[in-house]
């Protein structure tokens, strides 16, 4: 190896050349190098600890500082040069800050390892840029709840199975997503408390020689505490796994949203429609009008998941402590951030934009829907519900094999079926009072859909508040 050729932070010990294919396959810092200010912050903490157990002197510190500072403004307006040798984010910032500072930047890798160094930059990159995903939740629930609370009166048909079961508002629907992304945040948040722990000053594997002030660093580095294990602190990577776990799920509930969207604005059901800025044309058809962004979110959901999976593939075999495989942890993660924050931005946009045809869902509800309604009708006259759904069903049969509606069928017709039957069994068949009278806390009522509105706008602002 030349006198000439950079110096690797590692390489002491080596006197043969490396491969240059090795050097690219080793080299993370394509990749790594968007962790630069978790990088240059935590190198400026641990030069405040160096300086405060007496290992380097003040001067030396606030020369190490101003030189980190420099190099984070370079990277800043993008001027930063990367040169061969740079192998990862690590090796270019003390390379280039021993070209702003001298010798003195030898001394600021004194205890660490790249080892604590990694580990702790990614806490502090996963840390703000979750808390950003998190904000991006919080947006697409609260368009949800605005949404809803402006098309309370619209009725709708539900589903199961996808077929039509009983009648809802379409504001009930929406509320059940917005339900689900509430339960998303909050795993986010705990996840964003559960991580924040400091795993610098553990060394390379085994410690700190010169007894590092972890407390200060974990303080002025914003984490609540530190690790307690240094073989733990610099091997962990659950809290990866976590966030690739919590970005496939949230991605399936958006992924199950845009499926439902894409379903009512087919032409056969003509439901919904998106606004031009989420939809793209046909090259052939003129007439095509394709919801696009929403077959796109359902699609990233699988490759949040193939980032999750493939991560776990190599993270499972893993011996104590690091191991080069953890280089892998960085692109899956960095990847389902970038996803997460993308989707929940054009969800927020899809459902903010969406029109709906009030008229088309309520034309949708059928009488048949309406079933559950007569059996629970001679529950109210003293019949035993299972009795009543099999009469209910003798009701729905009838009508099928006269080739009309439930409605249309007479007082006798329903009497032939059980003597319980009433003239004041045609207020059976009335969409809006059925969806009235699932009135329970949880319901479809517009009692209920109104309740859902005010807790999860409380929520909102109660998270907010937390914020600040």
């Amino acid at each position: 190896m030349s006198s000439d050729a950079p110096k690797k932070l590692w390489g002491g010990r080596f006197t043969g050349a490396v491969d240059p294919l090795m050097d690219a396959f080793n080299a993370s810092i394509h990749f790594d190098r968007r962790m630069y200010a978790a990088d240059i912050i935590g190198s400026i903490v641990y030069s405040k600890a160096l300086a405060k157990n007496g290992i380097i002197s003040e001067q030396e510190r606030d020369l190490l500082i101003e030189g980190l500072e420099k190099v984070q403004d370079e990277w800043e307006k993008n001027t930063f040069q990367l040169k061969p040798g740079d192998e990862d984010i690590h090796t270019a910032n003390e390379r280039r800050l021993g070209e702003l500072v001298g010798s003195v930047a030898g001394k600021l890798h004194t205890g660490r390892s790249r080892n604590d160094q990694v580990a702790t930059d990614m806490r502090i990159w996963i840390r703000e840029e979750a808390t950003k995903v998190l904000a991006h939740v919080k947006e697409l629930i609260s368009v949800a709840v605005s949404r809803a609370e402006r098309e309370t009166d619209v009725i709708m048909p539900g589903y199961t199975h996808l077929q039509r079961a009983q009648p809802i508002r379409w504001s009930h629907l929406l509320l059940s997503y917005a339900w689900l992304w509430k339960a998303d945040a909050e795993r986010l948040s705990q996840y964003i408390e559960r991580i924040n722990y400091l795993p610098l000053g553990s060394g390379a594997l085994a410690g700190h020689v010169f007894n590092i002030d972890r407390d200060f660093m974990a303080q002025e580095l914003g984490f609540a505490g530190i690790i307690q294990n240094s073989l733990n602190a610099v091997s962990d990577r659950d809290f990866v796994a976590e966030f690739l776990f919590w970005a496939s799920l949230t991605m399936v509930h958006i992924s199950r949203f845009a499926e439902d969207l894409i379903i009512y604005s087919s032409g056969e059901f003509g439901f919904v429609q998106l606004a031009d800025a989420y939809s793209t044309g046909s090259s052939l058809m003129p007439q095509k009008k394709n919801p696009d962004s929403l077959e796109l979110l359902r699609g990233k959901s699988g490759r949040v998941f193939g980032d999750m999976s493939g991560f776990m593939m190599s993270y499972k075999g893993i011996p104590s402590t690091y191991n080069k495989d953890l280089q892998e942890d960085k692109e899956p993660l960095f990847d389902a951030v970038d996803t997460l924050s993308g989707s929940l931005q054009i969800t927020s946009g899809v459902l903010s934009t969406l029109s709906i045809n009030a008229e088309k869902m309520k034309a949708s509800l059928s009488t048949d829907m309406l079933a559950t309604d007569l059996a629970e009708y001679l529950v109210r006259k003293g019949v035993p519900f299972r009795e009543t759904h099999h009469i209910a069903g003798a009701a729905v049969k009838l009508a099928e094999d006269r080739k009309c509606n439930m409605s249309d069928l007479s007082v006798q017709d329903l009497q032939g079926l059980h003597n319980a039957f009433a003239e004041d069994v045609s207020k059976v068949w009335n969409f809006e009072t059925s969806i009235e009278n699932r009135n329970t806390p949880g319901g479809t009522s517009k009692k209920t859909v109104l309740s859902q509105i005010d807790l999860l706008k409380s929520w909102l602002h109660a998270s907010q508040q937390n914020l600040h």
